[in-house]
């Protein structure tokens, strides 16, 4: 990890109608984090990655990737310049294999027009990236597995191995193990992990602790659309506001 911000938020605040749901998020990631957004359900953990993805533009402030200012850009600019994405809910094309969903996002990476009515060679370039990032998650295996098949923790791999194919700088998952049989979190556990270990940057909204306070550099608590801190795992768990307003007598 380097001190350089990959990602910063500076002052990002939104509005909808009178309603404020994020207000004066100050926040700088350095390139290699693996940083943890944790808080109850409506603090504003999914919108903050919405504002950051792009899927909704902050009403105040300034979204800024690797130093360039990407606040009015649109999603797909975003994951052009290094941004990348998983959602609470899957993502793939249920009727293509794994291997067809994971080069669909290869193609769209390297600027080629994406085909699913083709057999996938396995000498392209699109379809041997693919098998790498297919690898990395452990699911080689599984490449020509219909999608639609897979058990939930495999689509959570295949959904990682599909931001791998698109080599991005910043990676944010959104409750990986929304989902997942409690059998399956270690493997995506040890996924994610190796995801960081290859030098990304990852940003994780998770409802399971454990899991987060075992993986990330720093949490970050949020709070009615706010920071309440940011530090490491060990301060943000022995700070007194963040017990009260989330953990309770349970820490």
């Amino acid at each position: 990890m380097t001190d350089h911000a990959v990602l910063s938020l500076e002052h990002v605040g939104l509005r909808i109608g009178g309603a404020r749901i994020l207000h004066d998020i100050a926040l700088e990631i350095p390139v290699g984090e693996m940083l943890g957004v944790i808080g109850p359900n409506g603090a504003g953990k999914t919108t903050l990655f919405n504002v950051v993805s792009g899927v909704v533009r902050p009403t105040e402030g300034v979204v800024r990737l690797d130093g360039q200012d990407v606040t009015r850009e649109p999603i797909h600019r975003r994951a052009v310049a290094g941004l990348g994405r998983t959602f609470q809910t899957s993502s793939l094309f249920p009727g293509l294999t794994v291997l067809e969903n994971v080069r669909l996002a290869a193609q769209a990476h390297a600027g080629g027009a994406a085909s699913v009515f083709r057999t996938p060679r396995r000498t392209d370039a699109a379809t041997r990236v693919a098998l790498d990032a297919l690898a990395e998650v452990g699911l080689e295996r599984r490449a020509d597995a219909g999608a639609a098949g897979l058990a939930h923790g495999e689509k959570r791999k295949v959904e990682i191995a599909m931001l791998i194919a698109m080599d991005p700088k910043v990676v944010l998952l959104d409750e990986p193990m929304a989902g997942v049989a409690s059998g399956d979190v270690p493997a995506i556990t040890e996924v994610i992990r190796g995801l960081h270990r290859g030098g990304r940057t990852v940003l994780m909204v998770e409802h399971h602790m454990e899991v987060v306070l075992g993986l990330v550099d720093r949490v970050a608590v949020m709070h009615h659309g706010e920071l309440l801190a940011v530090d490491t795992p060990e301060a943000v768990m022995a700070n007194p506001a963040v017990q009260s307003a989330y953990l309770g007598e349970a820490v």
